[in-house]
């Protein structure tokens, strides 16, 4: 009876310290992230060297196992911020073990997107290829079953990346609790300065499909860009357009992978 008893108390103790020492920095992903990932046109877009990544894959396996480990309850014991920079850290990390996970395909010419990693009956965020919080889950899962359920946070649509050229930046660092709102903030104004993926033009304001795919995550969706005029806008002119009822059009989007080869 003693040595299960001791295999028991040893589990426990095991657990507890895991719990308590959850590095809620997310170095281990920040150093992947800053290995892998080249940002730039003024720090407005991202690429991924996946190539490296699917070479040196060891770093970024160990980082999405140890997020495996967190048990429901811990995660609830956490902070707000806790929560959401676990999450959104969570749906990167994953969808770029998706990718290499199949990278070959895309060494081959097989797949050219996410896309083409899913099938004829699901897409590849409907793929149970990993655990979190105690049970297999999905990318979507992550997103719509959790992320947009639990949280009233719009600027999470310009964080999570859906490894394409038209994503918003993947960041060459973690998001982390104590950063998040700014962060969260940087993601955004980013995302609206990148003229090539949102800005104003001679025939009214065009947007990454994004703000159509999510519109209602978005109250008075309007007056949510003005909030970021100065970002969407590169003239006194085009900040003016902003205060009238002003046309939108919705661009085409670009899944190609984002890789170094495709910036």
């Amino acid at each position: 009876m003693i040595r299960p008893l001791l295999l028991t108390l040893g589990l426990f103790f095991q657990t507890a310290v895991f719990a308590q020492s959850f590095d809620h920095s997310h170095k281990v992903f920040s150093n992947v992230l800053t290995e892998h990932v080249v940002v730039y046109d003024n720090d407005l877009k991202s690429a991924v060297n996946y190539k490296t990544l699917a070479s040196n894959r060891k770093p970024l396996d160990d980082y999405l196992s140890s997020l495996s480990q967190v048990e429901k309850s811990q995660y609830e014991n956490w902070s707000h911020s806790q929560q959401l920079a676990f999450l959104i850290n969570a749906y990167n990390g994953f969808t770029l073990q998706l990718i290499i996970n199949n990278y070959d395909q895309f060494e081959s010419g097989d797949a050219k997107s996410i896309r083409d990693l899913g099938s004829l009956f699901s897409s590849p965020w409907e793929h149970d290829f990993f655990s979190l919080l105690g049970k297999s889950r999905t990318l979507d899962w992550i997103e719509h079953e959790k992320i947009r359920i639990d949280f009233d946070e719009p600027r999470i649509h310009a964080a999570l990346i859906c490894a394409a050229v038209s994503c918003p930046k993947l960041r060459a660092e973690a998001f982390i609790a104590d950063s998040l709102e700014k962060q969260l903030e940087d993601q955004m104004v980013a995302f609206f300065s990148d003229h090539d993926k949102n800005g104003i033009d001679d025939k009214g304001v065009y947007l990454s499909k994004i703000f159509d795919w999510y519109n209602e995550d978005f109250d008075n969706f309007r007056e949510y860009l003005r909030k970021y005029k100065n970002a969407l806008a590169e003239s006194e002119a085009e900040r003016k357009l902003l205060t009238t009822q002003f046309n939108i059009r919705y661009l085409d989007y670009n899944w190609q992978l984002n890789s170094l080869e495709n910036r």
